[in-house]
């Protein structure tokens, strides 16, 4: 018996796996989904008793652990004949991912962990929550999940309501098996064994596993990159995808050498993807109907220079990015291009607080008449943002 998992992207393409929070299905992914799969077989899975997952594949009678959910993982790439693959997982996904890092680092290229934790709390809590499951279904802890998952702003949200849906379908013994693997984990001490290169995600309103659980894993694993995203809770990929997507797609770039654009025709691919990515699909396609046979070299240039060798270049992530872009369309007065990499910037992870800053230091060293029109130029996107978070 194997794991309910579906398979997407190019079959030829470098693997990655992904795996899910606990409560909710593969469905989680769906926000990343297009964005991962252009570049790679994504292969995602659904927990025991969760989504189309079966509840027999763990132990139910309290020992579960997340070794045994790793196996099931493993077992996955097998039989896809994966020796090596990429893995993100998001909170108990994330803890299987970090497993993985640092008992069979062999068979991953690269890890990134989304709202996730090297201890989920005191063993007891864990317990306490599979007895209420086993006595009483999923529906108590449905009924106090929105606060954990989501901030107001995603509270009601169709995307919101279907997560919590398959909250309320999980099998009762799959989902306190999975407590129970949860009671029983603690990787704090073998962080330092994790070599994989790893990116390191957390919601910075998460109450489930507060942006301190991601500092942690980031300070214990060797060269890990942290991204705090502003504005998401437990659930940052469904509430926030733009960052979320744009992280996990510049770290496996610089992760995945068999991904790199080689030459034009990759390049001009990369770049694309990037480009979306990063300025979202809307802007792209108006982009695309706009373009002349006048004009097509320039935008064929722009996606494969700018977009697939600038900014796939793994020196520099794309927060980083942002702030030396807006600087630059700051100084020399290009207002246009400034709006649509105010809205890139708040996609790339920045919140507007931070744009702030970048203007105010804009101020001092291109000068405070420039300063003055970028905010005016910031304050009229932020008025046309919908007040609902990005991507609900």
């Amino acid at each position: 018996m194997t794991l309910h998992h579906t398979l997407t992207g190019p079959a030829g393409a470098p693997p990655l796996v992904l795996g899910p929070s606990l409560g909710t299905s593969l469905a989680v992914w769906d926000p990343q989904l297009a964005a991962l799969a252009r570049g790679h077989r994504v292969l995602r899975w659904d927990l025991p008793g969760h989504g189309a997952s079966g509840t027999g594949m763990l132990p139910t009678d309290g020992s579960a652990t997340v070794a045994d959910l790793a196996a099931l993982v493993l077992r996955l790439a097998d039989d896809q004949g994966w020796e090596r693959f990429g893995y993100a997982g998001i909170s108990l996904g994330g803890a299987v991912g970090l497993y993985l890092g640092a008992h069979h680092p062999e068979r991953l290229t690269s890890l990134a962990v989304v709202c996730s934790s090297a201890r989920f709390g005191e063993s007891s809590v864990w317990h306490e929550r599979a007895a209420l499951v086993r006595a009483e279904g999923t529906g108590p802890v449905a009924a106090t999940a929105t606060d954990r998952w989501f901030t107001r702003g995603l509270a009601g949200h169709p995307s919101a309501l279907a997560l919590l849906d398959d909250l309320r379908a999980a099998d009762p013994a799959g989902y306190a098996a999975c407590c129970d693997a949860l009671a029983s984990y603690d990787l704090r001490a073998e962080l330092p064994k994790i070599t994989v290169p790893t990116l390191v995600v957390a919601g910075r309103d998460d109450p489930a596993t507060p942006p301190a659980h991601a500092r942690e894993i980031a300070d214990g694993v060797p060269g890990a990159s942290l991204l705090e995203v502003a504005d998401a809770a437990h659930l940052a990929g469904v509430e926030r995808p733009g960052p979320v997507t744009s992280a996990l797609l510049a770290h496996l770039a610089a992760t995945s050498p068999e991904a790199r654009p080689a030459d034009d025709a990759a390049r001009r691919s990369a770049g694309t993807a990037v480009r979306r990515a990063v300025l979202g699909d809307a802007h792209v396609d108006r982009a695309d109907a706009r373009t002349t046979p006048f004009t097509a070299r320039f935008q064929d240039f722009i996606t494969r220079y700018a977009w697939g060798e600038i900014w796939t270049d793994d020196c520099l992530d794309r927060r980083t990015r942002s702030c030396i872009t807006l600087t630059a369309l700051v100084a020399r007065g290009h207002h246009d291009e400034l709006a649509l990499h105010v809205r890139a910037a708040l996609t790339n992870g920045l919140s507007q607080e931070e744009i702030g800053a970048v203007l105010l230091q804009s101020a001092v060293y291109c000068g405070v008449p420039a300063a003055n029109s970028a905010f005016a130029v910031a304050q009229r996107v932020f008025d046309t943002l919908d007040p609902r978070p990005s991507g609900a």
